[in-house]
């Protein structure tokens, strides 16, 4: 069975990072006497530990920190592990005067309902811990960790709890593979769509506008203008049907969708209007409330209602590129990656019981298709279900056992068919249904879900849609909601870091900039220009006074992909000499064969590569 596997707790890496998080920690403890502990895990690229600190430390100090580590690990203390009745446990943490390790066991046991409450102890340090751990300190690698940052966190969370300071490693079996790291970071670090998406003119977020609400820049508009018509041209191909839709709907809405109350906290407040038309007074009749949509599902269920179906009709695919907001938490916004308003990849498909599966493929498969031209490797798929288990399940999900237990496997069996590679994720189902997520790393080691297929078994009943089926009946359909694109920001995001804004020609702000080597060569670089333009291609012309190397530097910052230099050979020939972003070798050909190139590299949305 394809399913990948989590990460084991058990493996040699897990326990070497966990112990070096317990390493640290003390270390910090020994440094700064009166320390308080949270907690301190493994993570992807090693460990991170918070603290609260009797006085704040900067970066100078992290060295200081790492030597005081290398000592405990020189000293080959050996880990030694026991479990306590939960009494003892409460009354070994407070002699230990850690009160955040003392409300979480008191958690454990009175809403996990843990027996047994488990601490390791390296030398004078003693934390409780679950393990596991390696045997000796000595074990550990002297120079296969670099602490690397500090971050405020909150204690379990919460802005409303504690602050704390969070020191960050990365962990590895050898010093090597730790430099390497660092490189990949640093390369990552340029990569940042938050820094090129200043250096390229792209976007920009500014307080005046509010937190979490892009503007885009027309050199960033031509991305997301592109990636609609990239979307545009494959729904036609796979048959959808694009309809429009307002961006703010009657609360009743969502209270029929089942929306309202569970997701109203990440919703903008309402509107409170008159129905005619004027601001409510204490005179007013009638008064609606109106919200500024978070999701465009319930706008589709009600075109779907707008006509009668039958099942000659279904699969019914209706797809449209619908902006959407959703007050984000201020702390969550992250460049394009989090945002508060956002334009979605969205369609609705409307299936018979039978169809689900086919179409449920269907879907996943041009997931693929998109990924595959652009190339992005950097993602596995989510199997999401609920989980029965869940204290919290008690309106978190639509209570109705039979239907998740049939959508699930469906959705497994879909899957399986397509021999994909994927994860089981309990919990992390929609309310009405299983999901399949594709999970996306960003170069800076951030995962999120970038786009998503859902089984809907339960919201096209409370909105009353129906088809009439072979035998004259009516009957409810299913629904497919999906995404594959996601959002234009995040999927933006994605692509400026994936290329490191330097986009293939069909996708580029400015696909060709035209370099006349001196001013009398200007009027053959317009011709070259209108040439390119009459086929729609981004075509400028640079006739600052740089010189010619100055402007083909300016033209390598800008990742423009395609220079066309033009100089007296170029003019007498009626051609231009090509260089492209990233390859040193340069081309020569006439200006028919040159339009035509760049023409069919922009149809076949090609990425020439050296």
């Amino acid at each position: 069975m394809p399913v990948i596997p989590e990460e084991t707790h058990d493996s040699p890496l897990y326990r070497m990072r966990h112990s070096l998080s317990h390493v640290l920690a003390q270390a910090v403890q020994e440094l700064y006497p009166g320390t308080l502990l949270g907690f301190g895990p493994p993570i992807d690229d090693g460990f991170y530990y918070d603290f609260v600190l009797p006085k704040p430390i900067g970066p100078e100090d992290l060295p200081a920190i790492e030597e005081r580590m290398r000592a405990i690990i020189a000293a080959a203390q050996p880990f030694h592990h026991d479990d306590l009745e939960p009494e003892e446990a409460y009354a070994r943490i407070a002699g230990m005067n850690e009160p955040h390790k003392a409300e979480y066991a008191r958690e454990l046991v009175a809403k996990r309902g843990v027996e047994r409450i488990g601490f390791y102890r390296n030398g004078p340090f003693l934390d409780m811990c679950e393990g596991p751990h390696v045997a000796n300190t000595s074990e550990l690698p002297r120079d296969g960790f670099k602490l690397h940052s500090l971050a405020g966190a909150y204690w379990r969370g919460d802005e409303r709890n504690t602050q704390m300071t969070r020191i960050y490693a990365y962990a590895y079996p050898t010093a090597k593979e730790v430099r390497q790291r660092v490189q990949e970071i640093e390369e990552a670090k340029r990569r940042d769509h938050r820094k090129l998406g200043v250096e390229l003119g792209l976007f920009t977020i500014t307080e005046e506008v509010g937190k979490g609400l892009p503007l885009w820049l027309p050199a960033g508009t031509v991305l997301r203008d592109e990636l609609e018509k990239l979307a545009r041209e494959m729904e036609f191909k796979y048959g959808y049907q694009r309809v429009s839709t307002p961006h703010l709907t009657k609360e009743g809405l969502y209270h029929t969708s089942g929306h309202l109350p569970l997701y109203e906290a990440g919703m903008f407040p309402p509107m409170e209007l008159d129905e005619e038309g004027d601001l409510p007074s204490a005179s007013s009749k009638e008064r609606s409330r109106y919200y500024l949509r978070p999701m465009n599902c319930p706008h589709h269920h009600m075109v779907f209602k707008a006509q009668k179906h039958s099942y000659r009709d279904l699969p019914l695919r209706i797809a449209e590129y619908g902006t959407v907001y959703r007050f984000e938490r201020g702390g969550t916004l992250h460049g394009l990656t989090r945002v508060r308003g956002m334009t979605m990849n969205d369609a609705h498909i409307y299936v018979t019981p039978e169809q689900l599966e086919d179409e449920f493929i269907s879907v996943m498969r041009m997931h693929q298709e998109y990924y595959d031209l652009f190339g992005l490797t950097n993602w596995y798929m989510r199997l999401s279900t609920w989980d029965p288990d869940d204290p919290k399940r008690a309106g978190k999900y639509v209570d109705d056992p039979e239907s998740w237990a049939k959508t699930q496997a469906q959705a497994t069996a879909a899957l399986e068919r397509m021999g994909a590679h994927y994860r089981v994720s309990p919990g992390e189902a929609a309310f009405y249904g299983p999901k399949v997520d594709f999970q996306f790393r960003t170069v800076l080691e951030k995962e999120f879900t970038v786009s998503t297929n859902q089984i809907d078994f339960a919201v096209p009943g409370r909105f009353g849609l129906t088809y009439t089926d072979r035998d004259g009946t009516e009957r409810t359909p299913m629904c497919i909601h999906r995404a594959p694109l996601g959002t234009h920001e995040r999927f933006v995001s994605f692509l400026i870091e994936h290329y490191g804004g330097a986009f293939p020609t069909w996708l580029a702000p400015v696909q060709v900039r035209v370099v006349p080597v001196g001013e009398k060569f200007v009027a053959w670089g317009r011709e070259i220009e209108a040439a390119l333009r009459q086929h729609m291609i981004r075509a400028e012309v640079d006739d600052s006074d740089h010189t010619m190397g100055k402007k083909i530097r300016n033209a390598a910052t800008s990742k423009v992909p395609v220079v066309a230099i033009v100089g007296e050979r170029e003019v007498e020939a009626r051609a231009v000499t090509i260089r492209r972003y990233g390859i040193q070798r340069q081309e020569e050909m006439g200006i028919d064969a040159f339009v035509d190139l760049i023409r069919g590299e922009i149809q076949q949305r090609r990425h020439v590569r050296e």
